[in-house]
């Protein structure tokens, strides 16, 4: 528990700052969930608008500070990689 006035602030920005950061992630979640499930029932040429999406909100998380920018551009990667194998298979 905190014991001085400083470091009670310090846990309710603390609290604040969790709240938000998990909302965040299970946004990117959901987002990326989204994608590979259009991905494998729609197939490429129809799921450009959710992996737009979940591209998207990787970058926000990641320019936010609540993804490390790498994670969010290998996510990214292997979304793109996905999509890309889909292409090849569709063909």
């Amino acid at each position: 528990m905190a014991n001085t006035k400083s470091a009670e602030k310090r846990n309710r920005q603390a609290q604040k700052r969790r709240a938000r950061n998990v909302n965040v992630r299970t946004t990117v979640k959901d987002a990326v969930k989204a994608a590979r499930e259009s991905l494998s029932t729609q197939g490429a040429a129809k799921s450009g608008d959710a992996v737009k999406t979940a591209t998207r909100t990787l970058n926000k998380a990641a320019s936010k500070g609540v993804l490390h920018k790498r994670t969010a551009s290998r996510r990214i990667s292997r979304l793109a990689k996905a999509v890309n194998k889909a292409k090849a298979t569709a063909k």
